[in-house]
């Protein structure tokens, strides 16, 4: 098997004979080509995912000073992950590359929709984003605790946004806005029936789990692919709130989820978590009632192999410092991981990093939290808070006078494609069987909180039709439990039947 060697290793002899440097993202990720951008075929599009060509086109046009936005609320803490095995038959990327491999770590932990200095007891998805400093360059997972999303295309994620933040109008979050949209989109039925379980409040971040939600690719050194999804398993188990445990903890403790993670790392009692991978091989996305690369869906039945350990250690010197300033971004790839085609994560790869450019300034990378320890070469310049001074006049490539390179083996795997260009929703979209596994997986206390939590929300819906078209669909995903809904909301059954069965 070929090795793989660091970003900074000397590549390449230029006929001049001056040795050459490998290129590299901001993130530290050595280029694999500098020339040419990701089409869809000889003769198709540009692809979003081309994540250099995003870069240089967001760098280029952020080199005059931008403005900055705040972030939501968020909890951060330093750490270590430890590689269980050398994986690198499946993946080039480092952090996988030998049993006890150390990769240092930063995790922030925040809430999606609710603003920053809002209570941590408030029903909600969690972030769980990880910042891996590897040995080339930054590789962030970013994620949630659930391993579903409420949608499936990033066409649709500024609208869902939109109608679960608070009205325009009274600047109160509202059911009716937000059921609206949900009831034109069933594939949010199994994001739905997790957020409003008792794992919508988690009891502490020590005592949740956390998933990449989307599908990525495995590369290994030969070339060959493995579709790949990451889920962080808490050794310190899963614990959720019910309403009741909610509201008690709301009135002693607001902030209980960062004074539970401060509070236990302070005291040497470091949290941990067992990262796992399940696997695909591309002719198995076939294999499925539903298609693998929908971020609704989980792959049940796919084997899960664990990879390493995590483990917090360390609170942050300064929170500003490290958990609002560190920027994620799922672009921030490294050799032997890429993106999969899943239509949510194509989306995410341009805007989070697109956001952080805004939030923090086009030279947010070189702040000390988002530093990759390992030696950036590009010529992105200039803009706000500038920190890199690069030395001569050549502030472009190629050139014969400053001989930066691209190393061909960190080239974007070639992937067959078939078809036209389009604009339709994805086919084999099942959008309800999964919601109805998870229900009936839940204890009948579970499920009680569950039923509870939604129902106290649907049944602040005003417009009959929306009301029953949400009815319908949690019907059609557990007749038990849309009709435990049904009743507690004193819907019309027989209503919601007709409407279920004509899905």
């Amino acid at each position: 098997m070929r090795s793989i060697k660091f970003a900074a290793s000397t590549l390449l002899v230029l006929s001049l004979g001056v040795q050459a440097e490998t290129m590299t993202r901001d993130n530290g990720a050595p280029i694999g080509d500098n020339q040419n951008s990701t089409t869809a075929g000889a003769n198709g599009s540009v692809l979003l995912q081309d994540v250099h060509l995003v870069q240089k086109l967001q760098r280029f046009a952020r080199e005059r000073i931008p403005e900055r936005v705040v972030h939501a609320r968020g909890t951060g803490a330093f750490g270590n992950f430890v590689a269980s095995g050398d994986f690198s038959a499946l993946t080039m990327a480092t952090p996988f590359a030998e049993a006890g491999k150390q990769t240092p770590v930063f995790v922030r932990f925040s809430t999606v929709i609710h603003p920053k200095g809002s209570p941590e007891t408030l029903r909600d998805p969690r972030g769980f984003a990880t910042k891996f400093y590897t040995d080339q360059g930054n590789w962030d997972l970013v994620g949630n605790n659930l391993p579903i999303f409420f949608i499936r295309d990033a066409m649709k994620f500024p609208d869902m946004v939109h109608s679960l933040k608070p009205s325009p109008v009274t600047n109160v979050q509202d059911p009716n806005r937000f059921f609206d949209f949900f009831s034109h989109e069933p594939g949010a039925t199994n994001m739905l029936t997790w957020v409003y379980s008792d794992l919508g409040i988690p009891a502490s971040y020590r005592q949740m789990d956390g998933n990449g939600v989307h599908a990525y690719k495995w590369i290994n050194a030969q070339g060959q692919v493995h579709y790949v999804k990451f889920n962080w398993r808490s050794q310190q188990g899963v614990k959720g709130l019910s309403p009741s445990e909610a509201a008690k903890v709301q009135g002693n403790d607001f902030n209980h989820l960062t004074n539970d993670l401060y509070q236990a790392i302070n005291q040497g009692q470091y949290p941990k978590w067992d990262l796992y991978v399940q696997l695909l091989k591309p002719e198995q996305l076939n294999d499925f009632s539903f298609n693998p690369l929908d971020a609704t869906k989980e792959w049940p039945g796919v084997k899960a192999i664990k990879v390493g350990t995590m483990t917090l250690n360390k609170v942050p010197d300064n929170f500003f410092a490290a958990t609002e300033q560190a920027a994620f971004a799922p672009s921030n790839l490294i050799p032997g991981i890429e993106p999969s085609e899943d239509r949510l994560l194509q989306g995410r790869i341009f805007s989070y990093a697109d956001t952080q450019l805004y939030r923090l300034g086009a030279n947010n990378s070189q702040l000390p939290i988002n530093q990759a320890r390992v030696k950036v070469l590009n010529h992105n310049q200039e803009g706000a808070m500038n920190m890199a001074t690069g030395a001569g006049d050549v502030n472009y490539q190629p050139s014969r006078r400053l001989p930066y390179a691209e190393d061909g083996r960190y080239k974007a795997v070639q992937t067959a494609l078939a078809g036209t260009v389009q604009q339709l929703a994805i086919k084999k979209q099942d959008n309800f069987s999964q919601a109805g596994a998870f229900y009936r997986s839940l204890s009948k206390v579970r499920q009680g909180y569950l039923v509870e939590a939604l129902a106290g929300d649907l049944a602040k819906v005003k417009d009959a039709g929306t009301q029953h078209v949400m009815l319908s669909y949690f019907y059609k995903a557990d007749a038990d439990y849309g009709s435990r809904l049904t009743q507690a909301v004193k819907g019309d059954l027989a209503k919601v039947k007709t409407l279920a069965a004509s899905l």
